[in-house]
């Protein structure tokens, strides 16, 4: 199959060549007929098999020239990043189509962004929460949308964007057609497609939580944080086969740590990093030097694990099991693409047994481990979240003096059976002795 047997006009085959693009992968060719028969859809696919090519053909075959250059096609994907890649995939397949493609996301110029539409708009890529902020201050209408495309929903969901999800698509023309592509079936996904799909036909590029074949996986039982940056640098130091690597980081906050250490161990290496409290040119810039190969090695949480299209990554390292396993299908996605050989290293401490573990279920594939190599410190420091925590509660026992519902006197409410003199009444009151007076002497 090429995609000159699939029903494409002169357009959209002429900017596929300019590509270089002639054969459509496995998603590409089971989307295309229900897409182009108007009918909602799901599709199912890993990282890296071609969804973002797999709904932009037909949907922009299926797109119809107007002069009110109203939007047609709106595609809602989870990041900043996703906007740039997918708006620039767009303009590419339209290079000989007047297709206006405008691409919104939160923490840009919202009045840049609605002059823009202002000039017109046939396709949208947004984030869901910038597109209803353009929506509800009137820049723009959607009576004219056709085709929505819901891409990476599941990762949607996980950030947090079922709420604002929801009321786009509650806002839509209900004669839309929809779209929608995922790498897991959960069961949020689930119920979204039941309560806002028509009888949706369900497209499966590979079973859920397969992983690709052209991976390799292996797993290092590592200590600690710091043992864990030794490990990594003696990797990336002594194998002459890492030359284009992302490594995953579980939080913000120990990308920054593992960055400054890293850097400072390996001072003439180009090392970027990238993550949400990066501020949003950074992280273009960091993720364009890793694409151009200026930067070997490239440090990220999860935010860089979903659709970002970066080629010929050689090496995943897991520096972190993340905590959902569906995560880690998406990270080593980054690698073994186009048919072309990779490698996924993860680093487990004893506390990310559990993690690794559910990971092998979802694959139903063992990570072959292998021994922390000799020569390599074992580090004893230890990282703030990896200190032991205390978890007994000291309780605090009041002691009770005198029944359930006893309380201490005032003083002068203490009732002193004592009886004192009226000489040291006196004598306290007025401080020297004081008598009542002579007495009177007796009549004889």
């Amino acid at each position: 199959m090429t995609f000159d047997e699939l029903n494409l006009n002169k357009p959209l085959l002429n900017a596929l060549n300019d590509l270089g693009l002639t054969t459509p992968t496995t998603i590409q060719h089971k989307a295309f007929a229900p897409i182009m028969s108007g009918r909602d859809m799901v599709g199912i696919a890993q990282t890296g098999t071609g969804k973002t090519l797999a709904y932009l053909l037909p949907s922009l075959r299926l797109w119809q020239f107007s002069k009110e250059k109203q939007l047609q096609i709106l595609i809602l994907v989870p990041t900043r990043e996703l906007v740039v890649q997918v708006a620039a995939e767009v303009e590419k397949l339209t290079k000989y189509m007047s297709v206006n493609v405008v691409g919104v996301f939160g923490g840009g110029n919202i009045n840049t962004q609605a002059a823009q539409i202002k000039q017109g708009v046939d396709v949208m890529v947004a984030t869901p929460g910038r597109f209803l902020d353009l929506v509800l201050n009137y820049s723009l209408k959607l009576k004219s949308v056709k085709r929505l495309v819901i891409d990476e929903v599941d990762e949607m969901l996980d950030l947090g964007f079922r709420t604002q999800l929801t009321r786009v698509l509650d806002l839509l023309p209900p004669n839309r057609q929809s779209l929608m592509f995922s790498a897991t079936m959960t069961n949020d996904v689930e119920a979204l497609i039941q309560t806002f799909f028509k009888h949706p036909q369900l497209i499966e590029a590979a079973p859920t939580g397969t992983p690709v074949e052209n991976i390799l996986q292996i797993g290092y039982p590592v200590p600690n944080f710091y043992s864990k940056i030794n490990l990594l640098y003696t990797l990336l130091h002594n194998d002459l086969e890492m030359k284009k690597v992302l490594v995953f980081v579980a939080t913000k906050k120990q990308a920054d740590l593992l960055h400054e250490t890293l850097q400072a161990k390996m001072p003439n290496e180009n090392i970027g990093i990238i993550h949400a409290n990066r501020a949003q040119n950074v992280r273009f810039a960091a993720v364009n030097l890793f694409k151009e190969g200026v930067n070997r090695i490239l440090i990220a949480t999860d935010i860089l694990a979903r659709g970002m299209d970066i080629s010929e990554v050689t090496h995943v390292v897991n520096f972190d099991m993340p905590d959902e396993p569906e995560s880690y299908i998406h990270r080593i996605g980054r690698t073994g693409r186009a048919d072309k050989k990779g490698s996924a290293i993860s680093f487990i401490t004893k506390a990310e047994i559990e993690n690794q573990q559910k990971v092998e279920k979802l694959m139903k594939l063992k990570i072959k481990m292998k021994r922390f190599p000799t020569g390599i410190e074992k580090s004893k420091e230890l990282i703030a979240d990896e200190m032991p925590v205390d978890n007994m509660k000291i309780i605090k026992i009041k002691q009770q003096l005198s029944g359930p519902s006893f309380h201490e006197k005032n003083e002068k409410n203490k009732k002193v059976n004592v009886i004192v003199s009226h000489k040291d009444r006196m004598m306290k009151k007025y401080g020297r002795p004081k008598t009542r007076g002579a007495k009177p002497k007796r009549k004889k």
